[in-house]
């Protein structure tokens, strides 16, 4: 990456179905011209980043409470608006897959192979009782508050989503 190279700044707070494509779709499309895109993955978008069926020990009650609450992984999210018990979101993966939309999971693997760099937030981690094994492996670091305001200075494009 040259220094001159544009750059793409996204912060993925949401959890939510529609926000974590939106997100995904604009980082591969500003990719796939050459820009290089930097994902900020922050509370409730850790999600996103989580694996299935990963157990760790040691965590406390609250961690644990957590670890049920949240989806885990990107095929588990609902949609902010007219999720009405999952039967929404389900009406919405079937029509995207009929459309030829690609999913979620199917935009992260696009990610990666246009070299999105995905970073999960520390503190977020930290409060929610997230462990390193429990991240996708196509996340490229754990960063804090620092390393995202000093990329997010050097983007032509900032995003929170």
């Amino acid at each position: 990456m040259s220094e001159d190279q544009e750059r793409v700044s996204i912060v993925l707070f949401s959890g939510e179905l529609d926000k974590a494509m939106a997100a995904f779709i604009i980082a591969t499309g500003a990719a796939a011209t050459g820009m290089r895109v930097d994902m900020f993955f922050t509370f409730w978008g850790m999600s996103v980043l989580r694996k299935k069926g990963v157990k760790v020990e040691g965590k406390s009650l609250i961690e644990k409470m957590f670890g049920w609450m949240l989806p885990k992984g990107a095929d588990r999210l609902a949609l902010s608006k007219m999720h009405m018990a999952g039967m929404g979101t389900m009406m919405m993966k079937n029509v995207m897959k009929q459309k030829r939309v690609a999913s979620l999971p199917e935009l992260i693997e696009i990610a990666k192979q246009l070299g999105v760099n995905l970073h999960a937030c520390e503190m977020s981690m930290g409060v929610m009782g997230i462990r390193r094994e429990e991240l996708l492996d196509e996340v490229k670091d754990i960063v804090g508050v620092a390393t995202y305001v000093d990329d997010a200075s050097r983007s032509k494009i900032t995003l929170f989503i």
